[in-house]
C-alpha cells in the first residue's frame, strides 16, 4: 500500500521563516548586512560626512542588527493579526488566507501587510537614530541617513507570496 501524503500544515509564509534559524541565515545575513553597509555609506555620503567610508564599515553591524529587530517587530504584528483573524474565522479566513498565502488576493491583507512594514521601518529609523547620534554627525545628516535606511531596507519581502514557492 504505497499512499502519497502531503503535509500542508507546514506550509510558512514567507515573513515566518525569519523566526527560524536554517542555512539560509548564511545567506540572508551577509546579505542583509551588504545593503545596510551601502545604503549607510552613500546616505552618509549624500548627507555630507567626510569620513562616510570608515563611518559606515564600523557603524554597518549595529545597523543590520538593529533591521533584524525591526523585522522582528513586524513579523510579530503578522503573526499577531494572523492568530486573531483565525481565532475569529468566519469572514476574516480570507483576510488571513491573505496573511499565509497570497497577500494580494485580499485588500485587507495588503493593508495589514503595509502596516507591519510601516511599523518595522519606523523601528528602523529610530533604533538606526540612536545609532547615528553617538557619532560626529549633525542632526541633519543623523536624520537623512536614518530616514534613508528606514526607507530603503524596509521589510518589503512581506509582501512577497508564498504561493510563488510552494504548490
Amino acid at each position: 500500500m504505497n499512499q502519497k501524503h502531503r503535509l500542508y500544515n507546514i506550509i510558512l509564509p514567507i515573513w515566518l521563516l525569519i523566526w527560524f534559524p536554517s542555512w539560509l541565515w548564511l545567506i540572508v545575513i551577509p546579505a542583509n548586512w551588504l545593503i545596510d553597509w551601502l545604503v549607510t555609506r552613500c546616505a552618509l555620503k549624500h548627507a555630507g560626512d567626510t569620513a562616510y567610508a570608515s563611518r559606515s564599515m564600523r557603524l554597518s553591524w549595529k545597523i543590520c542588527l538593529a533591521g533584524f529587530v525591526s523585522d522582528f517587530v513586524g513579523s510579530l504584528i503578522l503573526l499577531g493579526a494572523m492568530y486573531l483573524l483565525g481565532a475569529i474565522g468566519g469572514d476574516f479566513h480570507a483576510v488571513e488566507f491573505g496573511l499565509n498565502w497570497n497577500p494580494f488576493s485580499n485588500i485587507f491583507s495588503v493593508l495589514i501587510i503595509l502596516a507591519a512594514i510601516a511599523v518595522s521601518a519606523v523601528c528602523i529609523y529610530h533604533l538606526d537614530k540612536r545609532i547615528l547620534e553617538k557619532e560626529i554627525l549633525t542632526a541633519d545628516q543623523v536624520k537623512k541617513t536614518a530616514l534613508a535606511l528606514a526607507v530603503i531596507t524596509a521589510p518589503y519581502l512581506y509582501l512577497l507570496p508564498a504561493s510563488l514557492f510552494y504548490r
